[in-house]
């Protein structure tokens, strides 16, 4: 039966968003909320909307992009209540990898193919504000060719602040330096009054947008993501999703649109109940439509949408792959900040164990670079693509976040920034 007929049949509310998503026509707040509240039938409707503005839009290729993350201190003077990641400065897990470290850790990873390192962390007190630069000059002196994808708008401003710099021109030095993209994170819900209650003192969801925009100004791209399941509601979601669309239309400079489930296992806020309300991370049917109410909303604006393999897991993020989602996030290698929060989706996956979730979904692996250039395509047909380097070492060997919180050599106490 085809999606007219089908839209015949549900409830008139959705099925005239729907019918304005497949005309090309924007989609309202309002509009998405009703999207975001239905069940049932109107929800496999949804899914099969943004599966068919997803083929429109890219095709049927999945994409994926090999990379490391390397997460370099979990040191924060923060303390958000859904971060169980960072540690304060005093206590025995607090780690800092010294940039020798941060080079090996991507020397290794581009030798084994990786095109990209994502470079986050903690912002830990006193740091010096030449470090987020001189890590990327050091990456890109031992490997000038590799993709520095590196510091969340929170990062950046921190850097700027500890320089007594504008952002504009911090910006600009990290560009010089190296960075290539920035992760849109530390966007969470982009409303002040939740950002007060599950992370005060976070950076404001003003200054977010502006440094977002300040970085597409300087031909920086970045990604965008949400953070939802704890307690936003459908409007907070719908509201953050036409901000970013807003955002979009006057730079054109988001390559992605990433949502991000909330991990709730070891989260503060919810395991010491100091917010309100919280919940315990979302539903499987809140999952499935926040991916394709943002495909549906931002239509026409950001053309990739991805799925988080370490907060999903492979079986929901197959399934997501026919509810608009077209990219699988990278190999990441060394994921910390969702592990430590409680993910049980491992810290690595191999390239060969993407591509077989993609072809089991009836689609076409590629491989790209990170702002979506195609470095390979495989045959759907064909399983007998050689195993890359990577597909081939022991994920022992990088090591994982439980055994480097317990490493007495980097220790964030022992420093030489520490006692400064």
């Amino acid at each position: 039966m085809s999606l007219d007929s089908l839209l015949k049949q549900a409830d008139p509310a959705v099925a005239s968003a729907l019918d304005r998503a497949l005309s090309d026509k924007e989609v309202s707040v309002e509009a998405a909320v009703q999207l975001f509240d239905c069940s049932g039938f109107e929800m496999d409707l949804v899914a099969a909307v943004a599966d068919e503005l997803r083929r429109r839009a890219v095709g049927d290729a999945v994409t994926y992009v090999v990379n490391r993350n390397i997460n370099f201190t979990n040191v924060c003077i923060k303390q958000c209540g859904f971060c169980a990641f960072s540690r304060d400065f005093r206590e025995e897990e607090g780690y800092f990898l010294p940039t020798e470290e941060i080079v090996r850790r991507a020397r290794e990873a581009h030798a084994l193919g990786a095109t990209e390192v994502c470079i986050q962390a903690g912002l830990p007190p006193r740091m010096d504000g030449h470090l987020y630069i001189d890590i990327c000059r050091a990456v890109k002196k031992e490997l000038p060719d590799i993709h520095i994808h590196a510091f969340s708008p929170e990062e950046v401003q921190y850097g700027a602040m500890m320089l007594e710099t504008s952002v504009d021109e911090y910006l600009k030095m990290l560009k010089d330096a190296g960075v290539g993209s920035l992760p849109g994170t530390a966007a969470e819900i982009l409303d002040q009054p939740i950002r007060d209650r599950i992370s005060p003192g976070r950076i404001r969801a003003d200054d977010w947008v502006r440094i977002i925009k300040n970085a597409h100004s300087l031909g920086i791209p970045t990604t965008s993501t949400i953070m939802y399941g704890h307690i936003e509601s459908s409007l907070h979601k719908a509201k953050h999703l036409a901000l970013l669309r807003e955002i979009q239309k006057e730079t054109h400079g988001f390559t992605e649109f990433v949502p991000l489930s909330f991990v709730h296992t070891e989260a503060p806020m919810f395991r010491h109940g100091t917010v309100d309300t919280v919940r315990a991370g979302a539903t499987r049917d809140e999952v499935i439509k926040m991916h394709a109410v943002s495909r549906i909303m931002l239509n026409g604006q950001i053309k990739n949408i991805q799925v988080s393999w370490v907060k999903e897991g492979a079986e929901m993020s197959k399934i997501l792959l026919s509810a608009g989602v077209n990219d699988f996030g990278g190999t990441l290698i060394n994921e910390s900040i969702s592990t430590a929060a409680g993910a049980r989706h491992g810290q690595l996956m191999k390239p060969k164990e993407i591509r077989s979730i993609i072809k089991s979904a009836g689609r076409t692996p590629a491989q790209r670079s990170t702002t979506y250039k195609i470095i390979r395509t495989f045959d759907i047909a064909d399983n007998s693509a050689d195993d890359s380097e990577l597909d081939r070492a022991e994920p022992s060997q990088f090591g994982s976040y439980h055994e480097l919180i317990k490493l007495d050599n980097f220790r964030f106490r022992n420093a030489k920034h520490a006692n400064q």
